[in-house]
């Protein structure tokens, strides 16, 4: 199948929070999009690996999205190498993208960065016809994707471009919300976490309200571009 947008996310409910609002603007505009996650999240303090991909899947229904898969890269313990660059470009060759996403190439957890930089140059490598790959025994062709972004994450990074998602704000929250063993729940007493205060959360919709200010919209999702952004008219540009 091939897919107009996929975002590649390290961890269950990255993309959620990175790009939720976007996923579900450009699915209301009929286009096909799809999310791929590197690792099932085993090491995180709450919840396990099993209902971390229930709550995935139940998130993946709120998106309205056409697939969602997981590559079962080691949680806290993939590498930037041969091996995993692979896997990804055979993800990339196999939805054939227009467009990517993925996680910030820097911020708190080390796997976001890490993550970020395996994207890039995956993507890249995806577009090179001596690298041969193959799905399910037939052989791939390259491609590359004509844009790559990154979502921002925790860490504040000033953004290269913002989407109003202002329409799509309550709905992008109930996709994150899925995840109920990882952020805040009144009735869970499993151990707190950073993620699972109320004040994360909160600062989650700041960061929304703020990118949304600059740009004349109540809610905003934020993303870098590592190539300079163009566009055919200055008319394109709010």
């Amino acid at each position: 199948m091939k897919l107009d947008l996929l975002v590649f996310a390290v961890h269950p409910d990255d993309a959620e929070l990175g790009c939720g609002g976007t996923i579900l603007k450009e699915k209301s505009k009929g286009r096909s999009v799809g999310i791929v996650d590197l690792t099932r999240g085993e090491l995180g303090t709450r919840g396990t690996a099993e209902t971390r991909a229930t709550e995935a899947a139940n998130a993946a229904k709120i998106l309205g999205i056409d697939i969602r898969e997981n590559i079962g890269m080691r949680d806290g313990f993939f590498q930037n190498d041969e091996a995993h660059r692979l896997q990804l470009i055979r993800m990339i060759r196999k939805y054939q993208p227009e467009i990517v996403i993925g996680n910030a190439l820097h911020d708190r957890h080390p796997d976001h960065g890490r993550a970020g930089d395996l994207i890039y140059e995956s993507v890249f490598l995806s577009g090179l016809s001596k690298i041969e790959t193959a799905y399910e025994g037939a052989a791939q062709n390259a491609w590359r994707p004509r844009l790559l972004l990154q979502f921002i994450q925790d860490q504040y990074i000033k953004p290269d471009i913002m989407i109003d998602i202002s329409n799509f704000w309550d709905q992008k929250m109930a996709s994150v919300l899925a995840y109920k063993t990882q952020f805040y729940n009144p009735q869970e007493n499993e151990n707190k976490t950073y993620i699972s205060s109320p004040e994360f959360l909160k600062s989650v919709e700041s960061r929304a309200r703020e990118f949304g200010k600059n740009i004349g919209a109540t809610y905003a999702e934020g993303f870098t571009s590592r190539k300079l952004l163009g566009v055919k008219s200055i008319f394109d540009l709010d």
